[in-house]
C-alpha cells in the first residue's frame, strides 16, 4: 500500500501535526527519570501476567480520575501499581501521558520494581506495598546545568522563594499548586505535587525535603526534584497548563497562585500568558474529546478516502462500549474486544492505547502493513477508526482465539492432536515465509508469538498484530532500531546489537515450535534461572539423546515419535546463537513439507544465553544492551 494516495496524504499530514498539537495543551511525556529495581522477579513470566491487568485497571481509574492505585496477584510476583497525572494535565492530556508510562514503565521488566518521572505524570509497580512511602534510596533532583542565569544570587531567591510557597501551598490544596515567584529581572515559575494517596502530614514531609533538595540545582534554569512520594519542578519558563490552572483537572479544588515580588513584573506576565491563551483560542476552546480534534480534521479524512473507515460510535455499541465481557485479549499495545455490527457481522475490534511518540506510527503502520498484504495465514484487516477518543482496528473475528489458549490450557475440549500441531507450524512458517519473501515489500514481524497467532473454524493459523512490524528495502541487510517484542522470542542479536533482519522472526518461530510441541511456555533465557527455560532443557535432551522426553504427553505416539523429533530439531536450528546458521522461512517451509527428509547435514551448536552470569544491572529491554554471551560476542550484521 506504500506510495498510494492514502499513505502519501497521512505522510504529508503527520509532517504538520507538530504545529497542531500545540494548540490542545501539553502532556509533558517529556522523560525525566526512570529507577529500575537491580534484583529480578522470581518468575518473569508471572509478574507480566499480573503486571498487565495492573496497568489496565490503572488506566480506567487515570482516565477517570487522573490517578489510580491497584493491586494485582500474589506474592512474590504480585503487583503493586500507582499512577498520578499532575493536576493541571487536562483529561486527553492526562490520558497520552499515562499511555507513555505504560509503554515506558516494563522497560524495568523483568525486574522486581520500577519507579518512571515524566514531566505529566508518574508511575510506579513493586512487589510489596509502597504506597505510603515518601521517599526512596532513587529519590534525586535533575538540574539543567547546561543552561545556567547570569545572576546566580537574585535568581536563587526567586527559586528558593517560588517553590518555597507552592509546597506550602500545595499542602492545603490536596497536593498540588503552581506559582512563580519575581525578584528583580528573574522571574521563577514553579510546581508541586503530591501522590493522591498520601495524608496531609507524608505529602507535607515531602514536599518539605523536595524543595529543599531543588535548591541545589540553583542557578540553572530548570529544576526538578523527584522523590517516591511527590514531584517538585521549577523553570525560567511557563512550563504547566494555563488553560486548567483555574481548576485542578479531575475538579478537585482551586489551583493556588502565588505572586511574590514586583508586583508590576506581575501584572505584566499575566497579561502575556492572558494575550497568548487567546491568540490560542485557550478560553473559547472546548476539550478535545477525539484524536480527530486533538490531532485535526486531515487524518479523518484520509481514513476516508482510504475505504477502511468505520465510526467509533458505531464500533462502540458492537463492543457494548467496549465492555469487559466482550474482551478478547490485551498486550502491551492494546486490548481487542469482540463487536457484532448491525448486520449481525462478528468482527475484532483492537482498542490502541495513546502514546504521544509511538501510537500514530504504529497505527499507521499497522493500517498500512496489513492492508497490502494477502495470505491464508495472516489476518485480514477490516477498516479502521479515528473519529473518537481512541484509534481502533477492525480485523476478522475468529472463535477459536488465539493458539495459546489450546497449548498451555489443561481443557480436554481444546486438545490439538499432533496433526492439528503440524498444520498450524506449517501454516504459520508459510505466512512468514510470504512476509520476507514474496510480499512486494518484505516485513518483519518482531512479535510472533502463541497469542498472536489466531485460529479460524478450521483450525487454521493466521498471523495477527503488526503494530510492531518493519519493512525495508531488498538492498538492506539490516535494520539497526530499539528493541521492541516479548521476552523468551527475541534472537540474541536483535537484544544485543539491535540488528533486525528476517532471522529474528526464525528465531521466534523457533521458541513457538518448541511451545507447539511440548506444551510448555518459554520462559525468558536470561539472567540467572537461563538454564530452565524451555530452549534450555530441550537442548539439553537434544544432547542427551533423549528428545522423545520433551513431547507433550498428550500428543505422544510412539509411531510418531521420529517425525516430531525431526520438527524438534528444525526448532533447534531455527534458535541458533548465529543468525547465519538459522534458515531461511522458504527453507524452514521446504524442511516441513517434506518432514524433516531430504535435509542436508548441519551441525547444531549450543543455542544463546545458556552460559551467562547473572546479570544485576538488567535493566531496559530496548535501549541498551541487556545481554552479552560468549556466542555472540563476535557477531556482527547479519544478512539474510
Amino acid at each position: 500500500m506504500a506510495g498510494t494516495p492514502f499513505f502519501q496524504i497521512l505522510t504529508l499530514t503527520l509532517i504538520s501535526l507538530t504545529f497542531l498539537k500545540t494548540t490542545t495543551g501539553d502532556p509533558r511525556t517529556s522523560l525525566v527519570g526512570q529507577f529500575c529495581n537491580k534484583t529480578l522477579a522470581v518468575s518473569g513470566n508471572i509478574l507480566a501476567d499480573y503486571f498487565v491487568p495492573a496497568m489496565d485497571n490503572l488506566s480506567s481509574q487515570v482516565n477517570a480520575n487522573g490517578f489510580g492505585t491497584n493491586m494485582t496477584g500474589v506474592n512474590p510476583n504480585a503487583v503493586y501499581a500507582l499512577a498520578q497525572c499532575y493536576e493541571d494535565l487536562e483529561p486527553v492530556d492526562c490520558k497520552l501521558c499515562f499511555s507513555e508510562i505504560r509503554s515506558q514503565l516494563p522497560k524495568c521488566y523483568p525486574n522486581i520494581s520500577g519507579m518512571l518521572f515524566l514531566d505529566g505524570c508518574f508511575g510506579r509497580y513493586g512487589n510489596y506495598s509502597f504506597f505510603n512511602e515518601i521517599f526512596s534510596p532513587d529519590d534525586t533532583t535533575v538540574c539543567s546545568f547546561s543552561n545556567n542565569n547570569s545572576n546566580p544570587n537574585i535568581f536563587s531567591r526567586a527559586v528558593r522563594q517560588a517553590t518555597t510557597n507552592v509546597s506550602l501551598q500545595a499542602q492545603n490544596n490536596r497536593g498540588f499548586a503552581v506559582g512563580f515567584a519575581t525578584y528583580s529581572n528573574s522571574t521563577v515559575y514553579a510546581l508541586a505535587q503530591c501522590w493522591e494517596n498520601l495524608n496531609k502530614s507524608l505529602c507535607s514531609s515531602c514536599l518539605d525535603a523536595a524543595s529543599s533538595a531543588i535548591l541545589s540545582c540553583s542557578p540553572a534554569t530548570e529544576g526538578r526534584a523527584l522523590h517516591a512520594g511527590c514531584f517538585m519542578r521549577y523553570s525560567t519558563r511557563l512550563f504547566w497548563n494555563v488553560n486548567s490552572t483555574s481548576s485542578s483537572s479531575n475538579g478537585k479544588g482551586k489551583t493556588i497562585w502565588i505572586v511574590v515580588g514586583s508586583l508590576l513584573g506581575a501584572i505584566v506576565l499575566i497579561i502575556i500568558g492572558l494575550l497568548i491563551a487567546k491568540r490560542r483560542g485557550l478560553w473559547s476552546r472546548k476539550r478535545s474529546t477525539s484524536l480527530t480534534e486533538l490531532y485535526g480534521p486531515e487524518i479523518a479524512a484520509a481514513i476516508s478516502q482510504s475505504n477502511l473507515n468505520f465510526k467509533y460510535d458505531v464500533l462502540k455499541k458492537a463492543t457494548n462500549n467496549f465492555s469487559l465481557s466482550n474482551k478478547l485479549g490485551q498486550g502491551s499495545y492494546g486490548t481487542v474486544y469482540k463487536g457484532v455490527l448491525s448486520d449481525g457481522k462478528e468482527v475484532a475490534v483492537k482498542q490502541l492505547f495513546l502514546n504521544t511518540r509511538q501510537w500514530i506510527d504504529q497505527f499507521f503502520n499497522e493500517v498500512d502493513l496489513v492492508n497490502q498484504v494477502r495470505h491464508k495465514n495472516l489476518v485480514r484487516l477490516l477498516g479502521c477508526s479515528l473519529d473518537g477518543s481512541e484509534s481502533l482496528l477492525v480485523y476478522e473475528y475468529h472463535h477459536n482465539r488465539s493458539l495459546d489458549l489450546f497449548i498451555f490450557d489443561g481443557n480436554p475440549d481444546k486438545l490439538l492432536d499432533w496433526k492439528q500441531r503440524f498444520d498450524i507450524i506449517k501454516g504459520i512458517a508459510e505466512g512468514l515465509s510470504y512476509l520476507h519473501d514474496e510480499s512486494d515489500t518484505r516485513i518483519i514481524h518482531r512479535d510472533i508469538k502463541a497469542s498472536n497467532i489466531l485460529l479460524d473454524d478450521r483450525l487454521k493459523p493466521r498471523i495477527t498484530d503488526f503494530g510492531l512490524a518493519r519493512s525495508f528495502a531488498q538492498d538492506q541487510t539490516h535494520l539497526t532500531t530499539g528493541i521492541a517484542g516479548t521476552l523468551g522470542y527475541l534472537a540474541p542479536e536483535y537484544i544485543v546489537h539491535g540488528h533486525l533482519t528476517e532471522k529474528a522472526d526464525v528465531y521466534s518461530f523457533g521458541v513457538l515450535l518448541l511451545e507447539i510441541v511440548t506444551g510448555q511456555r518459554c520462559s525468558s533465557p536470561i539472567g540467572s534461572h537461563a538454564e530452565y527455560s524451555l530452549l534450555a532443557k530441550v537442548w539439553n535432551h537434544y544432547k542427551a539423546s533423549t528428545l522423545d522426553v520433551m513431547i507433550d504427553r498428550k500428543i505422544y505416539d510412539k509411531n510418531l515419535r521420529d517425525e516430531i523429533v525431526d520438527v524438534i530439531l528444525i526448532g533447534l536450528r531455527c534458535t541458533q546463537a548465529d543468525p547465519h546458521s538459522r534458515p531461511s522461512m522458504t527453507r524452514v517451509v521446504e524442511m516441513l513439507r517434506s518432514n524433516g527428509g531430504g535435509e542436508e547435514e548441519f551441525v547444531l551448536t549450543d543455542p544463546p544465553f545458556l552460559d551467562i552470569t547473572p546479570m544485576e544491572d538488567l535493566q531496559q529491554v530496548g535501549e541498551t544492551s541487556r545481554l552479552i554471551s560468549a556466542d555472540m560476542s563476535a557477531s556482527g550484521p547479519s544478512a539474510r
